[in-house]
């Protein structure tokens, strides 16, 4: 039995606790809370039931635990309007919110490993070049859609759009989300792929040992 970390019925528990909390009175309207936090409800739908079939590694649950506590964060203050990055604007001078582009960096490099992850335990894949580049262009497309989704929630609702965007006056700020996506799939794979890997072959090798006793 692997214990690395936090058991993945204790993520889920703090997730769905701060799930809640960040629900109750968010500084941002409940729509925008809503938007901002829907792929954390999706996610838990989707991990739950297939826990018992398709088990992930630590590192993944661990980092995807992560990326739902980032976008509650933006979904409770806005993205524009998370305070400590507030005060790091107003300390360094910066232009802007920067929460936002960390996020969108968090948003190439935490998919990247789960995607890594059913790709080399779901397909003919193995860790090597072609798994590298099909990784990146799965969150380059990841990127892309979540773009998609903040222009059709813009288009559907212009009180919503300026909170759910964030993008703080920058006309650009849609191409910087996906290039700061690319350089995070390609960061956390570059960053983690060992750790991964050794993950995986320990999680292979006890559900081989599961399955012959």
């Amino acid at each position: 039995m692997m214990r690395e970390g936090l058991h993945p019925g204790a993520i889920l528990a703090i997730v769905l606790a701060a799930l809640v909390y960040s629900g109750i009175d968010p500084e941002a309207d409940r729509l925008t809370w809503f938007l901002e936090t829907a792929p954390v409800m999706l996610g838990i739908l989707i991990l739950v039931p297939t826990f018992r079939v398709f088990r992930l590694t630590p590192l993944t649950y661990h980092l995807l635990a992560l990326h739902a506590f980032m976008l509650m964060l933006g979904g409770y203050y806005t993205y524009a309007e998370v305070p400590w990055f507030n005060e790091l604007r107003d300390a360094f001078d910066l232009s802007r919110n920067h929460y936002d582009r960390v996020a969108h960096v968090a948003q190439g490099f935490i998919p990247a490993i789960l995607a890594r992850e059913i790709l080399i335990r779901r397909s003919p894949l193995e860790p090597g070049k072609w798994l590298f580049f099909l990784v990146t262009c799965f969150c380059l497309a990841l990127s892309a859609f979540y773009e998609f989704i903040e222009w059709w929630a813009a288009v559907l609702s212009e009180e919503a759009a300026a909170a759910f965007l964030g993008t703080q006056g920058d006309h650009w700020d849609t191409q910087w989300d996906m290039f700061l996506a690319f350089l995070g799939a390609m960061a956390g794979q570059l960053l983690l792929a060992r750790v991964h890997d050794r993950q995986i072959a320990r999680l292979e090798a006890n559900h081989q040992q599961q399955v012959a006793a």
